[in-house]
């Protein structure tokens, strides 16, 4: 019994240690902005850590890349095995906080069955998103009618933040970006 109990402690102060480990120097958790997801939790952007996800900024009014960048999204968690699919997070990020409030992220992820888990629509600050934006090597610009002309790429986050993939391929399945997500869950 008093080796069960050692072993316990062990086992609970070394998560402690674990948990509080320093960020990795390249992991973009190191950037402190504030998320709220479409159920209107607010959290911190490094909250994220233990999680191998896909990540991509989107704006909830767009009508044509954006779908596709969703589409993608979901082509690229089918085409993983059911276990690995459960262990993967696929976060979306607005760059319209003006327009995309929480009732209109939980709208565009009712509509378009993105159900969570695995899925996380989030809003962030315009200031929090221009920073997020530029660490994820991402561009967009709003234009006079309110639309957005932005890029569009899937970007892969290890479980630390750090960036193991991108992909610019939309609309169809990128099997070089899939087998890069297959390789960073069976790493985790």
């Amino acid at each position: 019994m008093k080796h069960l109990l050692m072993l316990l402690c062990l086992v609970f102060f070394a998560g402690q240690v674990f948990a509080r480990a320093p960020l990795p120097g390249d992991s973009v958790y190191q950037l402190e902005v504030r998320l709220t997801d479409q159920d209107g939790h607010d959290w911190p952007w490094a909250a994220r850590r233990g999680h191998v996800q896909v990540v991509s900024m989107f704006y909830t009014s767009c009508t044509m890349v954006c779908p596709m960048v969703v589409d993608t999204m979901k082509l690229t968690a089918k085409a993983l095995d059911e276990s690995a699919r459960g262990r993967l997070d696929l976060l979306l990020v607005s760059f319209d906080p003006a327009r995309d409030s929480v009732a209109a992220l939980r709208e565009y992820a009712d509509r378009r069955k993105l159900n969570a888990p695995p899925w996380t629509l989030a809003r962030a600050e315009s200031q929090d998103a221009r920073q997020l934006a530029a660490l994820l090597g991402l561009q967009y610009r709003q234009l006079p009618d309110g639309d957005f002309n932005h890029s569009s790429e899937l970007i892969l986050l290890d479980a630390d933040g750090r960036i193991l993939a991108r992909s610019d391929v939309m609309g169809r399945l990128d099997p070089d970006f899939v087998q890069a997500v297959r390789k960073a869950l069976a790493a985790k």
